[in-house]
């Protein structure tokens, strides 16, 4: 019995050492699949039929929600780790609801785009609108998980599955959000200043 234990003790340890280069691994292949976006993006200008257009408010919006929300999650953890747990939730339930208006700032700004007669695809479309349209989306996609993984930490603070001095999933959680986070402010001024 207690040889087993200690098993599940050096599991949990292992698990724990391998969890963060884990994301940082995917977080790595998600900057290279975006930086081959963007590298494509740049070649593209070259087009004669490239046209440049200003980025939609709703862009700016989505930009201003998603720091704030980065700025929640880390207030949210911090308060965590002082044992402070509902000063925690409602912050962390805070940056949901940002990652959401986030996720309906980019509905909002592709409506707008459309609106203006810029399309992803079809006979009116651009090179322009489709590569930023496409990378944007690709980036909503990847908020999703993160809106996905919010409900997962959040629901695990809940059941008290965060201590002070046991924040793995939280951290995990939030090194995934701030991420996304600085992977659109890139993308925002990547496509704010290279037109």
């Amino acid at each position: 019995m207690l040889e087993e234990q200690l098993l599940q003790q050096e599991f949990k340890a292992n698990r724990k050492k391998a969890a963060k280069p884990m994301l940082w691994v995917s977080m790595i292949s998600m900057v290279m699949f975006f930086a081959g976006l963007t590298s494509a993006y740049v070649i593209s200008m070259k087009r004669e039929d490239w046209v440049t257009f200003d980025l939609p408010n709703s862009f700016y919006i989505s930009t201003f929600l998603i720091v704030l929300s980065s700025i929640t999650l880390f207030l949210s953890q911090n308060f965590l780790k002082k044992d402070k747990r509902q000063l925690s939730v409602a912050l962390l339930v805070l940056t949901f609801l940002l990652g959401v208006g986030f996720i309906w700032q980019q509905y909002v700004g592709f409506n707008d785009l459309k609106n203006a007669g810029l399309y992803f695809t079809g006979p009116t479309s651009t090179v322009s609108t489709s590569f930023i349209i496409g990378i944007t989306l690709m980036h909503v996609l990847h908020l999703i998980a993160g809106v996905v993984v919010l409900l997962v930490v959040i629901y695990n603070h809940f059941k008290y599955k965060y201590k002070p001095n046991d924040l793995l999933g939280f951290e995990l959680g939030a090194i995934f959000w701030h991420f996304v986070d600085v992977l659109w402010i890139y993308l925002f001024l990547f496509f704010y200043f290279i037109r």
